[in-house]
């Protein structure tokens, strides 16, 4: 079974755009969210511009007031971009294949890679797994064959394959062109 070699995401202290941007949507005014938790107006406009962190009892009261978890204001995820020019380099295998991964290298749940493979490019000769529950590949130009227990499955610019990570595959590019693959993993299990 493959894995990507994972780096852990920094630990994201920006919780007052989300607190303020929950207080935005409920039509609250920082007095009100102030009054109603019990704090001075100037210590919520601190935390929402993320000059200052509220104690776990602060932010349990914001959140109350907001009527939304403190988990969920915690745990929710950042909007990311990656731009090609630099997303890491990662090595999966093969030959005539150069990966990139185009999502935060911190995200588990979710990993796209874009691969350029050369005409004849191909995987290993032996089926392999991805550690991930579902994998998705898309091609975006070129042909490309997915090689599966099953036999071989063509591809065209356009296609797109949908399976189980736990299926044993490899691949091919049949073309006399580079094909550009786009591979989804979902769900990756976490170590």
């Amino acid at each position: 079974m493959k894995s990507l070699p994972i780096r852990p995401a920094a630990a994201d202290p920006a919780i007052g755009r989300r607190l303020r941007a929950l207080r935005q949507q409920r039509r609250l005014t920082m007095d009100q969210v102030a009054e109603f938790a019990g704090l001075t107006k100037g210590f919520l406009s601190r935390v929402e511009r993320d000059l200052t962190s509220p104690s776990v009892s602060s932010l349990v009261d914001i959140c109350q007031v907001l009527g939304v978890a403190p988990g969920e204001v915690l745990d929710a995820p950042e909007t990311g971009v990656v731009r090609l020019a630099a997303a890491p380099h990662v090595n999966l295998g093969g030959d005539g294949i150069t990966e990139q991964l185009l999502t935060p290298p911190g995200r588990r749940s979710l990993q796209i890679i874009r691969a350029v493979i050369a005409p004849g490019g191909r995987g290993e000769t032996d089926l392999y797994t991805m550690d991930c529950a579902v994998e998705a590949l898309h091609v975006v130009t070129g042909s490309f064959v997915l090689v599966t227990s099953d036999g071989e499955l063509p591809l065209d610019a356009g296609d797109t394959a949908t399976f189980p990570g736990a299926e044993p595959h490899s691949w091919i590019n049949p073309g006399r062109q580079d094909a550009v693959v786009l591979w989804t993993l979902v769900g990756r299990e976490a170590r």
